[in-house]
């Protein structure tokens, strides 16, 4: 047993011993393929019996467990069960061996780095591969876009001319030239278009994770976690579906009357309990065992923000689909100015429909052009030319990469994040929009020239319809297995010819992503060697590859994800870094003592006097200590001289006089402590 399983082994020697006087077992593990085989092997390994009831629910309220039980099926779910064993002994013979074959071949050269790769994992690095090799591959071309910014009433239209793009500067400079001194624009047309826009579909996992991701900035396989999370507390039903549909069994009415004894929901509730019949917008995806992701209706209490805000997602989407079209007006003006057509366009909303109910998640431009009558005119006051180029293919982020992998087949929803995870864990990718490393690509096209089966995913895709005929009985575990042991020998056998050549490519790949990733600049104390981001038992920091001959290190920002700027400070010198957190990225310079971390005008000119014992100030925190200016990446603060008995910090703030701004260390740097 794993060191991290430790903790599973007194639930299943209690549940080893409970066994031994059962007269009956009943499953209630999830009712899917993962929760079939979790089921199946405690039935049999720790049960020691041949088949279980089924008890088969998507919410853990009392009432759907209660009714689960009472409606049990007098089997186990052998079709899910069979197809499940057999996706874990494909993706442990795929996944050990794959991997122990690239960590090997890259040790026999003399590096060494856990590298892995599996089933769906190398066909998944390989898509990000091949995006990362067009956009590298792209080069823009450019094209000029000519405007009319004109005004009704007061107001301003944007306009543009009918071309769109002019791929030869000559043309749009005859537009120029054309209208040019032009005081008005004759209103060729202006028409009014009204559509409908349907209210959107229940969410499945994967449209949870990617709005999650867009809407609220959390990753994927956070957000899977989270629903897991208010799932067992009851909150939300089964999250790892893939369904679009609401059956009328989960009872509308009764999860509604719940939802509006919430007081963030209340009028949103009564005004859909208010109608004679309820329909929710379903969408085609369907999933035989779950329905979509619906909230039961059920008080939670969060444990942090991101439970909160995703529970908030789930519930206004499940109201917005019960809910009406919103209806959308676009207007489209063609303006004459000098017999070269502009055109204007505007969109807004004309009846919000279920906007009222999912309006915090949606993103729709409103923009409402004044109005004009057919052979009016506008004043024009401007007409110029905009220089552009073609933008390369958008990489991926977290929440479409996953979208990605569905639409390709690939993986399983439960699965999909994870897969991705591991490919950051392992160096193969970085970044929130998704870039493969050097380590990544050159994975790939090693794989591509030695072992191309391996990042394969039509063969990958193979095995996932065999282990759907597994599960609806069409074939059976050993046939398949068998085929994907041969399979998987003629891989493995192509792989060993090459193995030298596969090593020496791979560990150039590493050391070139590693210096990617951790190379800052060159230390500025020696002047030879490198500097390098290192992880230590206390946290992240930058030193010279040339230790111990060179001691030199730098602190960095705590709780915050570090990467070269590839950039030199511009008043010092020093190499800077990029800290990412929630709220954006930042540089630092490695510098703890540049003229920029020093506060501007009489401020600064106070901590300078202050750091130099020119003045002497008592601490106004305890009244003993001196106070002191002290460093940190983020720039330069007050503290006190008896920390840590003396926590004082403030800020090197001209609108505190020079004395700053009073704080609480807690040893963050700037403002907040010490590094």
């Amino acid at each position: 047993m794993s060191k991290g399983s430790g903790f599973t082994k007194k639930y299943l020697d209690t549940i080893r011993k409970l066994a031994k006087g059962a007269a009956a077992f009943v499953v209630a593990t999830d009712y899917d393929v993962e929760g079939e085989v979790i089921g199946l092997n405690i039935v049999r390994y720790l049960c020691r019996q041949k088949d279980a009831s089924r008890m088969k629910f998507s919410t853990l309220t009392k009432e759907d467990i209660v009714e689960a039980f009472e409606k049990r099926s007098p089997h186990l779910d052998w079709g899910q069960a069979k197809a499940g064993e057999t996706r874990h002994y494909l993706d442990w013979y795929n996944g050990i061996n794959y991997s122990r074959a690239l960590t090997s071949a890259m040790k026999k050269t003399g590096g060494f780095k856990l590298m892995s790769t599996g089933r769906v994992q190398g066909p998944a690095l390989k898509i990000i591969v091949d995006k990362e090799k067009d956009i590298r591959a792209f080069k823009p071309v450019p094209f000029w876009e000519v405007e009319l910014l004109a005004e009704k009433s007061g107001r301003e239209i944007e306009a543009w001319h009918e071309k769109g793009k002019f791929w030869g500067k000559k043309e749009a400079d005859a537009v120029i030239a054309g209208t040019k001194g032009a005081k008005h624009a004759l209103v060729a047309s202006a028409e009014k278009k009204e559509f409908s826009q349907q209210p959107p579909f229940p969410f499945d996992l994967t449209t949870l994770q990617m709005e999650a991701y867009h809407a609220l900035g959390i990753q994927p396989k956070r957000t899977l976690e989270v629903a897991q999370s208010l799932y067992i507390a009851g909150a939300i039903s089964y999250p790892r579906t893939s369904s679009q549909k609401l059956p009328e069994s989960i009872g509308y009415r009764k999860i509604l009357q719940a939802l509006a004894k919430n007081s963030g929901y209340t009028a949103l509730a009564n005004a859909l309990l208010s109608r004679s019949s309820l329909k929710p917008n379903d969408g085609e995806k369907a999933d035989p065992a779950h329905p979509a992701i619906f909230p039961t209706g059920m008080q939670p209490s969060f444990d942090d923000e991101r439970e909160a805000k995703v529970y908030d997602l789930v519930v206004r989407r499940f109201l917005a689909t019960f809910s009406d079209p919103a209806t959308r007006e676009t207007m489209t003006i063609v303006l004459d100015c000098s017999r070269e057509n502009f055109i204007a366009r505007g969109t807004r909303t004309v009846k919000r429909g279920w906007h009222e109910f999912y309006a915090p998640y949606i993103d729709l431009e409103e923009q409402e052009l004044p109005k004009v009558e057919k052979g009016g005119q506008v004043a024009v006051k401007k007409i110029g030319m905009h220089t552009k180029e073609t933008q390369p293919p958008k990489r991926y982020t977290p929440a479409s990469i996953i979208k990605e992998l569905e639409r390709r087949s690939l993986g399983t929803k439960a699965t999909r994040s994870d897969i991705v995870d591991t490919l950051f864990k392992r160096g193969y990718v970085d970044g929130r929009s998704i870039q493969a490393t050097e380590l990544g690509i050159r994975t790939v096209e090693t794989l591509e020239r030695h072992a191309p089966k391996i990042i394969d995913e039509e063969l990958t895709r193979h095995f996932e319809e065999e282990m759907e005929d597994i599960r609806e009985g069409k074939r059976q575990p050993d046939d398949v297995l068998g085929e994907a042991r041969e399979a998987l020998t003629d891989i493995i056998r192509d792989f060993k010819k090459n193995e030298k050549e596969i090593g020496k490519e791979l560990s150039k790949a590493n050391i070139e992503t590693r210096n990617e990733l951790t190379g800052v600049g060159k230390c500025p104390s020696c002047k030879e060697g490198d500097l390098q981001i290192r992880r230590g038992k206390f946290g992240g920091f930058v030193a010279c590859n040339r230790y111990p001959e060179c001691k030199t290190t730098f602190s960095l920002p705590r709780n915050a994800f570090i990467k070269p700027a590839k950039k030199e400070c511009e008043q010092c010198g020093y190499p800077k870094v990029l800290a990412i957190k929630k709220k954006g990225a930042q540089e630092f310079c490695l510098n703890q003592d540049c003229p920029s971390k020093y506060a501007e005008g009489k401020a600064g000119e106070t901590a300078k006097k202050i750091a130099k014992g020119i003045i002497e100030k008592s601490c106004p925190k305890c009244g003993k200590g001196k106070v002191v200016v002290r460093s940190s990446i983020y720039g330069k603060f007050y503290g006190c001289d008896r920390y840590p008995e003396c926590a004082y910090t403030a800020q090197l703030d001209e609108r505190s006089g020079g004395d700053g701004k009073n704080g609480e260390g807690k040893g963050e740097g700037h403002g907040k402590g010490y590094s």
